[in-house]
């Protein structure tokens, strides 16, 4: 008899540490974001700074988001 489907059908439950790793990912990359906002100030102009700080925030909003999923479920 194999087990393995039935590894499946249980989702993984990180409680507590999910949702702290979670807030800890996104501040991180909160963070990151804002200093290379700053840091890119005066070589690159104001839309492509803008569209760099909002792929850092999106990986940052969606990996935090899933790490708090996975601390919830």
């Amino acid at each position: 008899m194999t087990l393995t489907p039935l590894l499946f059908d249980i989702p993984p439950y990180a409680g507590g540490a999910g949702i702290f790793i979670g807030v800890v990912f996104f501040l991180f990359f909160a963070a990151l974001a804002f200093i290379v906002f700053k840091l890119l100030k005066r070589t690159v102009k104001m839309a492509v700074r803008m569209i760099i700080v909002a792929v850092i925030l999106l990986i940052a909003f969606v990996g935090g988001t899933a790490f708090l999923m996975l601390g919830l479920f």
